[in-house]
This record gives C-alpha cells, sequence and structure tokens, in this order.
C-alpha cells in the first residue's frame, strides 16, 4: 500500500471548521427579509418553485423536497429548461425562490422577466444583496459566507452549505407555522419505515381470531403451555366466565415457576397468571405500543376490546416484521 505523504485529516478538519463558521454566520441575516419570505411562503396559495443552477441547483432541489415534505407544496425546476417550456409549470399563485451565490447568474436572470410579468413573487437566495437577481427579486434573504473551504475560492462549498442550512430554516420554520405534525409527515413518506412507525396501528398488525392466545381461568398450566405451543406467540391470555381478561401467562411465567418445581399437570393457571398484565387497543400506533413494550421490558401485548375481552395479540416480531422496529 502506498504510503500517505498528505496530512487529509488536518485539510478536512479546516474545511470543516470554515463551513461550521460559514454556517454561524447566518444568524445575522434572519432579518426582516427571512421573516418576510416565510411570510410570503406561508401565504402562497399556490407552489413553491425553486430554482438554481449548477451546484446550487442540487441544493435548490433538497430544499424543495424538504418543503414538500413539511407541508408546503414544492417542486424544483432547472432554470435552462424552464426557458425552453418548463415557465409553463408556474403560475401567478406561485412563488419561486431563485439561489444563485453570485446573483448574476444568467440562466436565471434571463426568466425572471417571464416571472415578473406573470406576477410571481420571487424570494431571491444570494451572497450579494447588491446583486442583479437581489435587485430584482420581491424579497432578498441573504445567504453570504466569509470564504469558500475550497483553498482556490472556486468551487461552492461553503456557500451551498449555507444555501442548505438556510433552506431547511425556512422550511422548519414554515412547518411550526402550519402546525404541521408527525402524521402530516408520514401521509407523504408512507412508503419507508418512517411512514410505517407513524402511520401503523395494532389493528394493522395484530392476530385476531382464532390465533389469539386464550384459555379459561380454572384451566391447568399444561393447558395454557399447550395454547402456547399452538399459537406461538410467547404467551397466552386468561380470561374470566364472561370471557373478560383476567390475566396472562407468559414464557417468562414458565421459567419461573418450572425453578419452583410447580407440577404443571395439576396447578391451575389462576394461581400463577399475571393479574395487573398491561393490555392495548387496537387503535394504538404500532410506535406508541414498541415504546410501552420496551418501557416495561415486555415482548407481547394482549389488545383487549371495549369490554375488556381479549381482541386480538401480538409481540415484537410482528413489530420487526411490520418494519416498525
Amino acid at each position: 500500500m502506498k504510503q500517505v505523504t498528505h496530512d487529509f485529516c488536518t485539510l478536512a478538519r479546516n474545511v470543516i471548521d470554515i463551513e461550521r463558521d460559514a454556517i454561524e454566520g447566518l444568524k445575522a441575516f434572519l432579518d426582516d427579509n427571512f421573516n418576510r419570505a416565510c411570510q410570503a411562503m406561508f401565504d402562497c396559495k399556490g407552489r413553491i418553485i425553486v430554482t438554481g443552477m449548477g451546484k446550487s441547483g442540487h441544493i435548490g432541489g433538497k430544499i424543495a423536497a424538504t418543503l414538500a415534505s413539511t407541508g408546503s407544496p414544492a417542486f424544483f425546476v432547472h432554470p435552462g429548461e424552464a426557458s425552453h417550456g418548463d415557465l409553463g409549470m408556474v403560475t401567478d399563485s406561485d412563488i419561486v425562490i431563485a439561489i444563485s451565490n453570485s446573483g448574476e447568474t444568467g440562466e436565471i436572470l434571463n426568466i425572471v422577466p417571464v416571472m415578473k410579468r406573470l406576477g410571481v413573487t420571487i424570494i431571491a437566495m444570494t451572497g450579494n444583496p447588491d446583486s442583479t437577481l437581489a435587485t430584482l427579486a420581491d424579497v432578498h434573504v441573504c445567504i453570504r459566507v466569509e470564504q469558500e473551504a475550497c483553498p482556490l475560492g472556486l468551487a461552492p462549498t461553503a456557500s451551498t452549505t449555507a444555501s442548505l442550512v438556510m433552506g431547511d430554516a425556512l422550511a422548519v420554520a414554515l412547518l411550526n407555522a402550519r402546525g404541521f405534525t408527525a402524521d402530516d409527515f408520514a401521509l407523504s413518506h408512507p412508503g419507508g419505515s418512517l411512514g410505517k412507525r407513524l402511520l401503523l396501528r395494532l389493528s394493522d398488525v395484530m392476530h385476531t381470531g382464532d390465533r389469539v392466545p386464550k384459555v379459561e381461568q380454572h384451566a391447568l398450566i399444561r393447558d395454557a403451555l399447550l395454547e402456547i405451543s399452538r399459537k406461538g406467540l410467547g404467551m397466552t391470555s386468561i380470561v374470566d366466565e364472561q370471557g373478560r381478561l383476567a390475566g396472562i401467562f407468559t414464557d417468562g411465567d414458565l421459567r419461573r415457576i418450572l425453578d419452583s418445581r410447580v407440577d404443571v399437570h395439576e396447578s391451575k393457571i389462576s394461581d400463577f397468571m399475571t393479574r395487573t398484565c398491561v393490555t392495548a387497543h387496537e387503535d394504538m400506533l404500532a410506535a406508541q405500543a414498541l415504546k410501552l413494550m420496551q418501557d416495561r421490558k415486555i415482548n407481547g401485548l394482549i389488545i383487549v376490546d371495549h369490554d375488556g375481552k381479549p381482541h386480538g395479540a401480538m409481540n415484537m416480531h410482528d413489530l420487526l416484521q411490520a418494519g416498525v422496529v
């Protein structure tokens, strides 16, 4: 292996220091212009359209995606494509966020007159408040940085980081103003594990009907063990004469009574069941059930109906299969 001849770690630390300072410097630009930009986006009746060229375009795509997933309908339009037909996506009820560190990006300036003619509100994000784009825009949000992390001062580094962070600041400020909730967030993320964690309820994952382990309270421990084995959930519910939950018996309970040399063929389950057991209802979120089980250090739950009768059952493996864990 070739010997390392450069101190890459020191160079990397310098980059991180420069970009950290760039982010810290953004606080100075959280002024009335930032408030005006947020209010305009909050009041927008259409969509928020983000545009930018080159590296700023990549950042713009991420900002648009963040806005869209946090309650502010948004999408990215490439300024070059906008000049060749994609401006047809823009309506007078929309808002455009135009990102250009110099504020002089030709492809963006070419489409500004058309957007102004449409009556579109333009929010410029630039590093130069005196630039052409900043002057033409309705609102200017400054993203100026003292220096790029690139030693040549050419490759967009600290400036793109600043753009990204300012975009996140706008999105999160709007999220809070809209009263956007975790359930709202999940509705736009139904396909991933995040959506599953936030949307799935116990009714979606629990075992029901004959798959619910259940024995009557006068049954013997032997009967309970057979039911646990048949249903494969590591536990069984115990019900009274009216079918209401009287207790629960688990694999852990079995280990404890075997250590005490209890005769499982003669002893009643009611003498060894846990009477004050943790239960849940079918409309509980699976994520809540997971936290409940972790907090109580249990591996399964009995789901009861409004009459206190076992209606379902599930264990940690069911949550794992559903992608909640």
